[in-house]
């Protein structure tokens, strides 16, 4: 891998002008007109088909997601620079010493027994660097299901944790007995409290059983998605729009969908 370096750093580079050539006098106007916040919904729909292209094991579009977002951070930092904030290497410096500060491990002689006392050493750090709290630096754009699953990590990291899944267990039962009870008392603004949660505990859930919570919705949606789009497929072959269509022929071409699935799956 060595021998790739120099093929990196000149094709790294090149991306740099190319994006300074597009910002420039002569470049192009969309390019010139665009501004760091302009292009923040951009940046974030790359990150989401980078996700996608690592969940679908999809290596070559994989490959080229990364040089769309490596774009979006050349583009940041070029109208940083511009703007007379920070230079591209400014940011790679900080990673560069973040990165050795916080594995003292690795580059500092620091004997660690485990990836947890690893994971404890991380945070302690973080809060050496002057965060006021382990909550701190949580994005609040975020998916909340994520969210929720960094914040019960860090958490869980100092201690505050449940010791076993049977009283995780305990705690989705309990909030499920409690948001029943706002429904019959008929709150919408604790029916709401009740339900988050609800899921904040299913979320607590899937990081006792080590699963991404994101992950699995994904794929129930996906699941979900085919499923409904076959009731459609199914209605149209038969001249019948959907509503027009009954709930139990609906059900029924669900069941059907449903049972092939699992035959698939066995």
């Amino acid at each position: 891998m060595t021998s790739e370096k120099p093929e990196v750093c000149k094709e790294f580079a090149r991306l740099i002008e190319i994006v300074q050539t597009l910002r420039g006098s002569d470049g192009c106007e969309w390019d010139r007109a665009q501004t760091s916040v302009s292009l923040a919904p951009y940046f974030l729909e790359e990150a989401y088909e980078t996700i996608e292209a690592i969940h679908d094991e999809d290596h070559t579009k994989l490959k080229e997601e990364l040089g769309d977002l490596l774009l979006h951070i050349v583009f940041q930092s070029e109208i940083a620079e511009e703007n007379n904030q920070f230079h591209l290497s400014e940011s790679i410096h900080g990673i560069n010493e973040k990165l050795i500060r916080r594995h003292p491990h690795v580059f500092g002689g620091v004997d660690v027994k485990d990836v947890g006392e690893i994971k404890q050493n991380w945070e302690e750090i973080k809060l050496k660097e002057g965060r006021d709290s382990l909550m701190e630096g949580l994005p609040k754009t975020l998916p909340a299901l994520l969210r929720a699953r960094r914040a019960q990590e860090r958490a869980a990291q100092v201690g505050f944790d449940w010791d076993k899944i049977e009283h995780v267990w305990d705690k989705i039962h309990e909030e499920i007995n409690e948001l029943k009870a706002a429904i019959k008392q008929r709150n919408p603004e604790n029916i709401t409290l009740e339900l988050g949660d609800l899921l904040f505990s299913v979320v607590n859930l899937s990081r006792f059983l080590d699963i991404n919570p994101e992950q699995a919705l994904n794929l129930t949606l996906k699941k979900f998605i085919k499923r409904f789009q076959y009731i459609e497929k199914e209605l149209a072959s038969r001249n019948v729009q959907l509503k027009d269509a009954t709930l139990e022929e609906m059900d029924l071409l669900w069941n059907k969908i449903r049972s092939e699935d699992n035959r698939k799956s066995t």
